[in-house]
């Protein structure tokens, strides 16, 4: 398994554009580049934290070329939304407790 953090600092106002947004995102790469799902926290500061899973670094990498065209203007979207994305991790796991 092979798990990325994702952090976003949402504009005011563009909360709801951007979870809207990332949800639609997610599950394309669900349905179509072999992503394992995501969570979306938020921080108690107000900022925005994301935990994908995907099978290995490969299928991550890879998975962008598999999005059908609708992905476009959703991905804008999110990224119109925020001042800023940042990847914080990328992660091989070691050990999973998390129950399924």
């Amino acid at each position: 398994m092979f798990s990325v953090i994702y952090t976003f600092d949402v504009k005011p106002g563009s909360e709801n554009d951007f979870v809207e947004a990332w949800s639609a995102l997610t599950e394309l790469f669900k349905e179509h580049a072999g992503s394992g799902g995501s969570r979306l926290h938020k921080s108690a500061a107000g900022n925005y934290v994301a935990y994908a899973q995907w099978p290995d670094r490969q299928t991550r990498e890879q998975a962008a070329e598999k999005l059908p065209v609708e992905a476009g203007p959703i991905r804008n979207k999110m990224h119109e939304s925020c001042r800023s994305i940042g990847t914080q991790f990328e992660l091989d796991t070691i050990v999973d407790l998390i129950r399924k």
